[in-house]
């Protein structure tokens, strides 16, 4: 593994397309900004684990996905105001 130090607006390169550059330091956060391809998977430390559980699980039937995209299902999100739907839309 290697360790950098790094200052605001410092960039490290990973490779030939990938560029982390740190953005803000304040008391013990430090917020980065990641730079690379749209194929580039990047996913943060803690989401890892459940990441990994979810793609080795067991794919949804077709009948259960097609349920779920009928009228009656979408028709229950209709009344709700548009903050609602939102926070309750699942996709």
């Amino acid at each position: 593994m290697l360790v950098l130090s790094r200052k605001v607006g410092e960039r490290i390169h990973v490779g030939d397309n990938i560029v982390l550059e740190i953005r803000r330091i304040a008391g013990n956060r430090v917020t980065v900004a990641l730079e690379a391809p749209r194929e580039v998977r990047i996913l943060r430390g803690e989401l890892d684990g459940p990441a990994r559980e979810f793609r080795t699980s067991e794919p949804p039937s077709s009948e259960s996905v097609e349920a779920l995209s009928t009228p009656t299902h979408v028709g229950v999100l209709t009344g709700l105001p548009t903050g609602q739907a939102e926070r309750h839309l699942v996709i």
